[in-house]
């Protein structure tokens, strides 16, 4: 449980993840995390902890939390579960996952795994989405904005407005997939794994990930002001008919940088959280499913009308 992610009070979500599980007679242990660069290492000793008794491990978090416990999850043989506390929870919207704590945990108690379809970039999973240039500079101004003035979907999108104001580099990539190669000069490289997402803004390559692939999404080089129009175009779902994004589906994609830079080590941004990746990135879907504890009596579409 990352104490430093979501909105609501950390120590009244312990409590009732507690008695919710000492009602049902569950044996469980509860790992607080205070220091979010000790999820990774907590995750992988709750894992251990959890094969040892043919148990379970949950995360409790946003989207990032949730990517740091899945990374130690998948290939161990263990179930993964998730109860969303962040300020988007696409994963857990868009898996049928309430965000209220104790419907979640109630769920928990009566899920069955189920495979789930996971993204990777290099040797990393990601559960929603990753990205290069300048959503990876967003997301990191946004962290001092929630800081200053609180976790909300409103103050998230203040300060994406914010950054792209102050200025941004272009980037000059090759990429290769399905034998194709071509070069690319542009802001940002956003690679999606998550259908509510993609749907949201207006992506019509949101069914793809239904049939196990990837979306991509580009945007040509422009200027500050038709960057701010294309966001107005995203926050009305329309956003895959705008003239200066590209758009396609992919199972494997390896992006390289332009050989003019000699970059060996790249910035990009894994479900919200920011970390250095060695040059050529590789994008793909996984091999391996992460097998997801859902509950079958909160259907998906209940979820996601309710949100």
């Amino acid at each position: 449980m990352n104490a430093g992610s979501g909105r609501n009070d950390k120590s009244e979500t312990h409590d009732i993840i507690e008695r919710v599980m000492q009602e049902a007679g569950r044996p469980h242990r509860i790992c607080l995390v205070d220091d979010a660069g000790d999820l990774s290492r907590v995750a992988r000793e709750a894992v251990e902890a959890a094969k040892e008794c043919g148990g379970a491990v949950v995360a409790v978090g946003g989207d990032g939390t949730l990517n740091a416990v899945a990374n130690a999850v998948i290939g161990s043989g263990c179930a993964f579960g998730a109860l969303p506390q962040g300020t988007f929870n696409y994963f857990g919207r868009t898996h049928g996952l309430s965000e209220q704590i104790e419907d979640a945990v109630q769920d928990l108690l009566h899920a069955t795994p189920q495979a789930v379809q996971v993204g990777m970039l290099n040797d990393r999973i990601f559960l929603v989405n990753a990205s290069l240039g300048l959503y990876p500079q967003v997301l990191e101004e946004r962290e001092t904005y929630k800081q200053q003035y609180g976790r909300s979907r409103l103050v998230a999108a203040w300060s994406g407005l914010a950054t792209v104001c102050h200025g941004y580099r272009q980037l000059r990539i090759t990429l290769e997939a399905q034998g194709n190669t071509s070069t690319l000069r542009t802001p940002t490289l956003f690679i999606g794994n998550n259908r509510l997402q993609l749907e949201q803004i207006g992506i019509p390559e949101s069914e793809l990930i239904e049939d196990g692939q990837l979306a991509a999404i580009a945007v040509r080089p422009v200027g500050t002001l038709a960057l701010l129009w294309l966001m107005v175009w995203g926050a009305f779902g329309k956003l895959g008919e705008a003239d200066n994004i590209i758009n396609f589906g992919f199972s494997r994609l390896t992006v390289k940088p332009s050989k003019l830079y000699h970059v060996r080590r790249i910035k990009v941004a894994m479900d919200g959280e920011i970390a250095w990746m060695n040059a050529p990135l590789d994008f793909r879907v996984s091999p391996e499913p992460l097998y997801l504890l859902k509950a079958a009596t909160r259907p998906q579409a209940e979820e996601s009308a309710n949100a």
